[in-house]
């Protein structure tokens, strides 16, 4: 399993989020590095974002979903075609960063 995992599920249906592209990105001084991508699977997950050997130092990263086109593909209209989720690791262990999300909110947290 990656370091760093994610999954998606859509709270206006009760069921994960199907087919969404996310980058990950790491803070380099000024710059943003793209270190994976990714697009959500059947479960709303996905779960090799990085290599599995692959061990991040600490430091700032950020995860941008690209939800326009999810909500699209449905003929829904959607507040946020994008979220971005910023966050800060501390050390080497395995962080995953969930995306509850609906046409017109979302909400994130640190999982497990």
């Amino acid at each position: 399993m990656s370091q760093i995992t994610t999954h998606i599920l859509d709270t206006s249906k009760g069921q994960p989020a199907k087919g969404i592209t996310i980058t990950l990105q790491q803070k380099n001084g000024t710059r943003w590095e793209k270190l994976g991508q990714g697009i959500t699977d059947d479960d709303g997950r996905i779960g090799d974002l990085l290599a599995e050997e692959k061990v991040l130092p600490a430091g700032l990263y950020r995860m941008i979903f690209e939800t326009g086109p999810y909500f699209a593909k449905q003929k829904t209209k959607t507040f946020y075609p994008e979220v971005t989720i910023l966050f800060e690791t501390f050390d080497s262990k395995h962080y995953h960063v969930p995306l509850l999300l609906n046409p017109f909110g979302y909400s994130t947290y640190r999982g497990s």
